[in-house]
């Protein structure tokens, strides 16, 4: 397991292009896998949980040829997919396990499904709940977690309306509608991330939207593709995080997706008084791309809560990190989700943000972190809990600590982002 050192840097500057986006480039792969003809994807994650999808998709008779960021899918087509002899692994990846749940209900075979450690920890009732209203059928451990045994047979349409917002879940029952004969629609109490929505669309797909209810019409012949994936704006955010902590910074980070359902993270940190800027915006595949620059600014902080949470659930590890630089300090509300990620991170960011010496308050539901005036940050000893985000978002933190910093099991930061140390290395000034 990888240790590394963060040592205090005086500024980080220049430009960055991050890895493709992980959300686009699952389901760009599930898409391409059941459609007919071949597809190209191009900028593809390199992200290990983005691997796994295709590793998946490979062992169910897909054929996949991966060469640097480039992919290339030959479509099985609705019902082309094979029956394998053994679970398919999903590692780290719990839109890989939850996506291909929909997929795999709508089959004719049986299936299965696991993971490491980690994704064995994490519910999938919430994903069972609704395929089993369309006559799936599902076993799982205890009840609700992997590994998930999968009795494929035939769906049918549903309206479902989400009791927690998960884009995750959605895009399980919409994938699973593309298998029912009809119409299965989806209700969201808030607005998550449409990227699935988009990409069915892309692929031919028949979607309708009408407020929050997203519709699914059965049974599409859907089309290979040419696509390019826009980098991950998750990832891109702690760059920026790291811009707002060091003085005299300035950052661009070119083909950002600016998908407003996942830009959110620009509002709330411009909302907070940081200079960002976007230029060079334009549409690829139905999706926002453009560059995004920012200047350091000082920082307010604030509360964070309501429905803008769903929107930024991925991002609000970078948030945290950057509490203990902002003038007022940042609290967190209505983020229960984050405590079933890869790990539990409201207590993961509350147990090493106070090891680094930061006042910080614990909620069942988020989290509340003293601004600068609590203290300057020092270096200790991070335990990410095998959790990328995590490692990711105490690097920021530990740019503008007194000290050095090392962070244990770093190496799981490849789950999103296998070179982000190098690259963030490359941005410092010392």
């Amino acid at each position: 397991m990888l240790k590394q050192i963060i040592r205090p840097a005086s500024t980080v500057s220049g430009s960055v292009e991050v890895p493709g986006d992980k959300s686009i480039s699952h389901r760009y792969a599930i898409l391409a896998a059941l459609a007919e003809g071949s597809s190209e994807i191009t900028h593809f994650s390199a992200a290990a949980d983005c691997r796994s999808t295709l590793d998946c998709l490979s062992h169910l008779g897909v054929k996949i040829e991966a060469k640097d960021d480039s992919v290339r899918i030959a479509g099985a087509g609705l019902d082309g997919l094979r029956k394998t002899r053994r679970a398919l692994d999903a590692g780290n990846s719990g839109t890989t396990m939850r996506l291909l749940s929909g997929i795999l209900s709508g089959q004719t075979f049986r299936s299965a499904l696991d993971g490491d450690a980690s994704l064995r920890r994490r519910p999938m009732r919430r994903v069972m709940d609704p395929l089993s209203k369309m006559g799936a059928r599902i076993k799982a451990r205890d009840g609700g977690f992997a590994p998930l045994e999968i009795d494929g047979t035939r769906l049918s349409p549903i309206e479902y309306t989400l009791p927690v917002p998960s884009a995750q879940v959605k895009s399980a029952v919409l994938l699973a509608g593309l298998f029912a004969d009809g119409v299965t629609t989806v209700v969201e109490p808030v607005r998550t991330r449409d990227h699935t929505e988009l990409a069915l669309a892309e692929f031919g797909a028949q979607v309708g939207h009408e407020g929050r209810r997203i519709c699914i019409h059965g049974r599409p012949h859907l089309k290979g593709r040419a696509l390019a994936v826009p980098g991950d704006l998750s990832s891109a955010v702690f760059f920026l995080a790291a811009a707002l902590v060091l003085p005299d910074s300035n950052v661009v980070i070119h083909n950002v997706g600016l998908n407003p359902t996942r830009s959110a993270i620009l509002d709330v940190l411009g909302t907070m008084g940081a200079t960002i800027s976007l230029v060079s915006i334009r549409s690829e595949h139905g999706e926002l791309v453009g560059d995004v620059a920012v200047r350091h600014s000082p920082i307010q902080g604030g509360t964070i809560e309501g429905d803008v949470i769903a929107q930024l659930i991925d991002e609000l590890p970078a948030i945290a990190a950057l509490g203990p630089y902002t003038e007022q300090g940042i609290e967190i509300r209505n983020a229960a989700e984050l405590r079933v990620k890869e790990s539990d991170r409201v207590a993961v960011l509350a147990e090493n943000l106070r090891r680094m010496g930061a006042k910080v308050e614990e909620r069942a539901d988020g989290l509340r972190i003293a601004g600068r005036s609590a203290g300057r940050l020092h270096g200790v000893e991070i335990d990410p809990h095998g959790d990328h985000r995590m490692a990711m978002a105490f690097a920021v933190a530990a740019l503008g600590a007194e000290g050095e910093t090392i962070i244990q099991n770093a190496d799981c930061a490849a789950v999103s982002y296998p070179d982000f140390f190098s690259t963030l290395e490359r941005l410092l000034e010392r």
